[in-house]
C-alpha cells in the first residue's frame, strides 16, 4: 500500500506552513488521528483509508497524472484533525486500466462511502487529475445525489485541452507529460484520424460534457496564476454547469505557480478551503 502514517515532525511542517496563521494557533490545534485502511472493491488499489470518526464525510482523490500513486495522508490527518471523516481514496491507475475504470472507482468509493455513513453524502476534495476525477463524480449523471460539493485544486477538467496544450512550442515539461497522460488515460490519441468509440471517449473524459446543472454538486475551483494546468480548466466547467442553471460555483486564481495539493500551502488557502466545505454540510 502506498500510505504510510506521516511523523509527527512533517504532521508539524504541515500544520504551520499551510493552515494556521500563528504559532498560538498551531499548539492549539487538535491531534491529527491516525488512519484504518479498507477496501471498497477486490483490486488491490480500490482501498480506502478512514481518519476520524463522527463528522461530515470528506472523500479525498490524488493525483498523479492519473498513473502515480501521491500522499495525501497528511492533509487527510489535517482535515480529520479539524471535525470531517476522511476518506482517502485510491482507484485504479492507467497502468491498470484505461477509462473510464478510474471513474468508475470513484462512483464505488463514494458509494461505499454512503453506505458507511447510513446514507449521509459526503464532500469530495480532488486534486490535479484527482481534480477532474472529483469533478467528474460531481457532474456524472445527477452528482448532487452523490456528493454534497466538490473542492478542485488545479482540476484537468478537460483532458482534451490537456492534449492541446502540450503539443503547443515551447510547452513545458509537466505539460508534455500531461499530454502523454491523457492518451494513456484514452486508451487512444485523439485527432482527425480516430475512430467513433476514441471520439466518444475523449468527449466522456470532459467534464464539461456532463453539465447539468442544478442537478451537479456545488464547486469551488482553484488554480494559481502560473499553473501548469490553466484556470481555462475551472472556466469552462463553470461557465457550462452555470449555463445548465447551477448557482453555487466559485472560481479563485491565486498568486504564484502552486499546482494541486500545495495550493493549500499558500497564505490562507487551507483555512478557505475549510470554510467552504463547513459551509456545504
Amino acid at each position: 500500500m502506498r500510505r504510510t502514517l506521516l511523523s509527527l515532525a512533517l504532521c508539524g511542517a504541515l500544520l504551520s506552513s499551510s493552515a494556521l496563521s500563528s504559532s498560538a494557533a498551531a499548539q492549539a490545534a487538535p491531534e491529527p488521528p491516525n488512519g484504518q485502511l479498507f477496501h471498497y472493491g477486490g483490486h488491490p488499489r480500490q482501498d480506502i483509508t478512514v481518519y476520524g470518526d463522527g463528522g461530515t464525510p470528506l472523500v479525498i482523490v490524488h493525483g498523479g497524472y492519473w498513473s502515480k500513486d501521491t500522499d495525501w495522508s497528511g492533509w487527510a490527518r489535517w482535515f480529520a484533525a479539524r471535525g470531517f471523516t476522511v476518506y482517502d481514496t485510491d482507484y485504479r491507475l492507467t497502468s491498470d486500466a484505461v477509462w473510464p475504470a478510474q471513474r468508475d472507482d470513484v462512483l464505488a468509493a463514494l458509494h461505499w462511502v454512503r453506505l458507511r455513513e447510513g446514507g449521509r453524502r459526503p464532500l469530495v476534495l480532488g486534486s490535479s487529475a484527482g481534480g477532474h476525477l472529483a469533478l467528474q463524480a460531481g457532474a456524472y449523471g445527477a452528482g448532487r445525489a452523490r456528493a454534497l460539493g466538490v473542492v478542485a485544486l488545479s482540476p484537468v477538467a478537460s483532458p482534451l485541452r490537456a492534449w492541446r496544450d502540450g503539443a503547443r512550442p515551447g510547452a513545458s515539461a509537466e505539460r508534455r507529460e500531461l499530454r502523454r497522460a491523457a492518451v494513456r488515460l484514452a486508451g487512444c490519441v485523439p485527432g482527425d484520424g480516430a475512430g467513433r468509440a476514441c471520439r466518444a471517449r475523449w468527449t466522456d473524459l470532459s467534464v464539461a460534457s456532463h453539465a447539468s446543472g442544478a442537478d451537479d454538486a456545488p464547486l469551488l475551483l482553484v488554480h494559481s496564476a502560473g499553473d501548469f494546468v490553466p484556470r481555462t480548466h475551472a472556466t469552462e466547467v463553470a461557465s457550462a454547469e452555470r449555463g445548465a442553471g447551477l448557482g453555487d460555483i466559485t472560481v479563485r486564481t491565486v498568486s504564484g505557480s502552486a499546482h494541486g495539493g500545495p495550493l493549500l500551502r499558500g497564505p490562507g488557502m487551507a483555512q478557505s478551503v475549510l470554510r467552504w466545505l463547513r459551509s456545504h454540510p
